[in-house]
């Protein structure tokens, strides 16, 4: 039998140990908390390492971020450090070649990127929007930014005959589309397949920040601000605001009061019945010298910066007549290569190639497609 002395000599060591430990445990809890610097990993009595203590920790649900969605993956990826984009909406018809063609639409755009002066970093920062199944595979097989929109019901994917029920239906689509841009924050241009970039249009646009929309015309009469002018969605440079949203809001909203009409009729209806006052905006209506088309030319080779294959009712000869272009572009820049010819007046040197496709198209009746 053990001695009472020795068992309570015992208990008592026991009880002394069990309070050291007690207060160590405190004392490493107290400093863990409230010393960001202090670390369990300093100590002896934990001998692992600091990323062995890490990996064993369960992820914070403080600094977990919410997953996106793909169009703001899409537009983030895309986007300019201001938050700026460039966005294109793309079918079949303008992605694929059929049968007799040897090149597409979207090839002709990609290739002025290619051709035109200060374009090529653009690519970067241009969102392909497709409609249907193929224009998105190409996109992403021409390793572009890509982002497949889609409509229940809704067939956009073959060449829709001009101010059709469908090519109607298309036009809302778009622009329901780029009005949720708008609501993202995200500033853009937005540029129709058929206009070749021949240099970089934020060169030649407004960089005055109270300036909200900047819209291209078929026909220039001389006053950037004179609500007169024949607007043109096909190009555009919109700021997002409260302004503009509210404006695209309002459009978008008409489209089912519209009958026979496309939403760029609807929008000139607007800013013809006072929209533009009424909501503050300050639009600026571009001139064709710089932002030009086959409505009404660029007459200077120095100045143009985009040629719009508008005033044209078919996809064969827009694509006719915008490889002309690019054709004249070459030859401009080649011949301005040489030191001899740097001081030619490029006005009355250079004319561009007829766009006599485009003339014809609208020989063909209300069967012409665009």
């Amino acid at each position: 039998m053990d001695h009472p002395k020795k068992i309570q000599y015992s208990l008592s060591l026991g009880s002394n140990l069990a309070l050291i430990f007690l207060f160590l445990t405190g004392t490493i809890l107290y400093l863990s908390i409230w010393s960001p610097s202090y670390s369990l990993t300093n100590l002896p009595i934990f001998p692992f390492r600091r990323e062995q203590l890490q990996s064993c920790q369960l992820p914070s649900s403080t600094v977990a971020e919410a997953p996106q969605d793909e169009l703001e993956s899409a537009l983030e990826k895309a986007s300019m450090e201001n938050k700026t984009v460039i966005i294109a909406v793309i079918n079949k018809a303008y992605a694929d070649q059929d049968m007799k063609a040897d090149t597409t639409m979207l090839d002709i755009f990609l290739d002025s990127l290619w051709l035109g002066e200060d374009t090529k970093k653009l690519r970067d920062h241009l969102l392909l929007v497709a409609v249907d199944q193929t224009a998105y595979d190409r996109c992403r097989f021409l390793g572009l930014n890509c982002f497949r929109l889609e409509t229940d019901g809704v067939d956009f994917m073959g060449e829709k005959l001009y101010m059709s029920h469908d090519f109607i239906k298309m036009m809302w689509r778009r622009t329901l589309f780029l009005l949720e841009v708008l609501k993202r924050g995200y500033s853009f241009i937005f540029t129709d397949m058929d206009v070749v970039w021949l240099r970089n249009p934020f060169e030649k646009l407004s960089k005055n920040e109270t300036e909200d929309f900047q819209i291209s015309t078929d026909m220039f009469f001389g006053d950037p601000w004179s609500e007169k002018h024949l607007i043109n969605t096909g190009f555009y440079y919109i700021r997002s605001n409260n302004k503009t949203i509210a404006l695209f809001d309002k459009w978008y909203s008409l489209r089912d009061n519209s009958t026979g009409q496309k939403e760029q009729d609807v929008l000139l209806d607007l800013i013809r019945g006072g929209i533009i006052g009424q909501l503050g905006l300050k639009v600026r209506f571009l001139d064709t010298l710089h932002f030009s088309g086959f409505c009404q030319d660029s007459k200077d080779f120095r100045e143009v910066t985009t040629v719009h294959a508008n005033c044209c009712r078919s996809i064969t000869a827009k694509v006719t007549d915008l490889r002309a272009v690019l054709r004249d572009w070459k030859r401009f820049k080649k011949i301005m290569s040489y030191k001899r010819f740097a001081n030619v007046n490029a006005t009355e040197t250079f004319r561009w190639t007829g766009h006599r496709g485009c003339w014809s198209s609208w020989k063909a009746g209300n069967k012409t497609k665009v």
